[in-house]
């Protein structure tokens, strides 16, 4: 067992189940914290080399965790609801969140740095977070109008998009052609029924992450009835890997964020907009 970092220090030994923790710790410059993670961890790259891997997304190493000897492991929603509970009656400390809005995202990054003391490094980052947001904000003030957009989480079953991601969407100049359907906390909630509904929403630019598998934009865009969609007809299908958006945490709200931006910047440059005719005197 490691020695304490400091008086009231919290957590010495931390298992994260899922990335978006990891990647926090990270930022925060807690990783030594860290004594274990999910095998699905990309961010930061060298996490992978320094921690060892001890779970998947639903299940885990049960053994191996408990071995790990961790005052506290962390996972995310619900879905790890059964992990959780065999980690419990393992007799670990087990903390699990469900952050689906930004404001939720925010909220669980300021809780899980209060844990282990950061406060003030996190209120730093947060910070300076919504000052490059408001920046991005203001650059959108300056195109014709807001790009329509349809986000894809799923295809069979087209899944749409999750609070967050239709939030940053919002924040990164364009709109969310499925708001209500962004409200729904569950994925089953969020399936779009009618398979032409999107194309009838009209939008200009379809981004994908299809959560395990690459995005095939040419499969969209053969879709029946997709092809007069403006996006299909302009060529504005994109995808957006799932561990930059999907992940409800810091690489949603920066490289998740950007990305978004850019594609959005992109159509408002070259975007066809109706002609606008002066009238006759």
């Amino acid at each position: 067992m490691s020695q304490p970092i400091g008086p009231n220090a919290g957590p010495q030994r931390i298992v994260c189940l899922t990335e978006e923790t990891t990647e926090w710790l990270y930022l925060l410059g807690e990783e030594q914290r860290i004594v274990g993670i999910s095998g699905y961890t990309v961010r930061p790259r060298r996490a992978r080399e320094e921690k060892p891997r001890v779970s998947a997304f639903l299940d885990g190493k049960i053994d191996k965790i408990v071995a790990l000897e961790p005052d506290l492991v962390i996972g995310f929603s619900d879905m790890q609801a059964a992990l959780a509970d065999k980690l419990i009656r393992a007799g670990l400390n087990v903390f699990i969140t469900n952050q689906r809005s930004v404001a939720e995202i925010l909220g669980t990054m300021r809780l899980v740095a209060g844990l282990v003391g950061a406060h003030a490094k996190a209120e730093a980052w947060i910070a300076d977070w919504q000052q490059r947001t408001d920046a991005l904000a203001a650059v959108a003030q300056g195109w014709p109008r807001r790009p329509r957009v349809y986000f894809e989480e799923w295809d069979e079953p087209k899944i749409s998009a999750i609070q967050w991601v239709s939030e940053l969407i919002g924040l990164a100049g364009g709109d969310d052609v499925f708001p209500e359907l962004a409200q729904q906390r569950m994925g089953r909630d969020r399936v779009v029924a009618d398979a032409l509904e999107p194309a009838r929403r009209a939008p200009d630019v379809i981004v994908g992450s299809w959560c395990g598998k690459k995005f095939r934009p040419e499969h969209v865009a053969a879709r029946e009835g997709w092809r007069d969609v403006p996006a299909v007809r302009d060529s504005r299908l994109h995808e957006i890997k799932s561990c930059d958006i999907l992940q409800p945490g810091p690489a949603a709200l920066t490289d998740g964020l950007q990305q978004l931006h850019r594609l959005f910047a992109d159509w408002a440059a070259h975007a066809r907009l109706p002609a606008i005719h002066p009238t006759n005197a």
